[in-house]
C-alpha cells in the first residue's frame, strides 16, 4: 500500500489528500441514487475476520473480540485515506508544501443489523454510537501528530457512502481543515468585540425568534441556519454551555443529542423519502497553544453538528464563487421538519 500524501494549495491555504488506494474500495452502489442491494457485507456479524481487527467495541458480556456479540464496533478503515504509521516529514518544494499522509481513519459500525439505520434506532442505541464517537475522539487526541479529529457520516451513494451497512467514520488529521479555521476565525473576531460566544448568541436568537427551530430538548437546539447553503440544512448544537471540544460532551447531554438526531432523521426519511445526507461534527482542534490567536477559544467557540441532505447538486456558479444558491428558505424547511416531527411523535 502506498502512503498517502498531503499537499497544500498555496492559492487558498487548504490541504488536499492524494490517496491513490482509495480508488480500489468495494461499493454497494453502482451509481448515484442506486437502491440498497443484498449480498456479502463485511460489516455484518459473522464476517469480523474479513475486516481489520477491531479497535474498540461495545459487546455482550462474555463475547470475544472480533467475533459476533457486539453492539457498536470500531475498526480501522481498510482503504484508509491516511496511514497511522510514520512521521509527517514536512517538506517544501519551491512554492509548494507537502507532508506524508499520516493520520488515522476508522469506521464506526453503528449496529449489527444490516437493515437498520439511525431513524430505526432507539435512543439508547444512538446514545451508544455517540459515546463511541466521544471515546474514539478522546483516544486519538492523545497522539501528538494529530491536530484535528473529524467525525462524519455519509448516508447513501450520492452522499459518498460505499457500503450500505449503517456506519460513521473518524479521521484524525495532522492539519486543521480550512472550513473549520474559518469558523474559528469568525468566532474569535466576534468574541474580541462582544466577549460572547457567537454560536451561543445565535442559539439564543433562534430560540427567541422560533422561525428556524426544528426541535428543542433540554440540552440541544436543532435548527436550520439563517444562511443555509443547502435545502433542509440542519445544525444541532448544545445549549447553556460553551464546549469548544466535542469530547467535553457529558453523559447527561448524550441522550438528548441522540434524541435530536433520531427525530430529525425520521423527519427527513418520512418527509423527503430518505434522502442521501452527510453530517459532520465541527469541534475545536485537538492541538493548539493556549496563547496568541487561540487564547479565547475556550470561550469563543462551540462545537456543533452540521447535516446536509443531498437534494441539490453544486454546479459551476457555486464552485466558481463559493456562493451557494438555496432554492428553499430555511424558514420553510424548519416548518416542514417541525410538522414531520410532530407527526412522528
Amino acid at each position: 500500500m502506498l502512503m498517502s500524501e498531503l499537499r497544500r494549495d498555496p492559492m487558498t491555504g487548504g490541504w488536499v489528500i492524494i490517496a491513490t488506494d482509495r480508488g480500489h474500495r468495494p461499493s454497494d452502489f453502482g451509481s448515484v441514487g442506486a437502491v440498497r442491494r443484498s449480498g456479502f457485507c463485511p460489516f455484518c456479524p459473522g464476517n469480523e475476520a474479513t475486516t481489520p481487527p477491531e479497535i474498540r467495541a461495545y459487546r455482550d458480556p462474555g463475547s470475544a473480540p472480533n467475533s459476533p456479540g457486539w453492539k457498536v464496533r470500531t475498526i480501522p478503515n481498510k482503504y484508509a485515506a491516511l496511514g497511522i504509521e510514520g512521521d509527517l516529514a514536512r517538506e517544501g518544494l519551491g512554492v509548494y508544501d507537502k507532508m506524508n499522509g499520516v493520520g488515522a481513519h476508522e469506521v464506526i459500525i453503528e449496529t449489527a443489523d444490516h437493515n437498520r439505520y439511525i431513524p430505526d434506532f432507539s435512543q439508547e442505541e444512538m446514545t451508544q454510537v455517540i459515546r463511541m464517537y466521544r471515546d474514539r475522539t478522546s483516544d486519538l487526541k492523545k497522539d501528538s501528530r494529530f491536530r484535528y479529529i473529524q467525525i462524519f457520516k455519509n448516508h447513501g451513494g450520492a452522499a459518498g457512502a460505499s457500503l450500505e451497512h449503517s456506519h460513521s467514520q473518524v479521521i484524525a488529521l495532522p492539519i486543521t481543515p480550512r472550513w473549520v479555521k474559518q469558523e474559528l476565525i469568525c468566532s474569535r473576531e466576534y468574541y474580541a468585540i462582544k466577549e460572547r460566544c457567537l454560536l451561543t448568541d445565535i442559539i439564543r436568537q433562534e430560540i427567541h425568534e422560533g422561525l428556524r427551530v426544528v426541535y428543542e430538548n433540554e440540552h440541544f437546539l436543532t435548527f436550520c441556519p439563517y444562511a443555509a447553503k443547502f435545502p433542509f440544512e440542519i445544525w444541532i448544537a448544545p445549549k447553556n454551555v460553551v464546549q469548544n471540544d466535542f469530547c467535553m460532551i457529558q453523559d447527561n447531554q448524550i441522550g438528548d443529542m441522540a434524541d435530536s438526531l433520531i427525530r430529525v432523521l425520521r423527519a427527513l426519511r418520512s418527509g423527503l423519502e430518505d434522502p442521501p445526507f452527510n453530517f459532520i461534527i465541527h469541534s475545536a482542534p485537538s492541538k493548539y497553544p493556549k496563547a496568541g490567536a487561540w487564547q479565547t477559544i475556550d470561550q469563543d467557540f462551540l462545537w456543533h453538528l452540521e447535516m446536509i441532505p443531498r437534494l441539490t447538486r453544486i454546479a459551476g456558479f457555486e464552485w466558481g464563487t463559493g456562493c451557494h444558491i438555496n432554492p428553499t428558505p430555511p424558514e420553510d424547511s424548519a416548518v416542514f421538519l417541525r410538522e414531520r416531527i410532530a407527526e412522528e411523535s
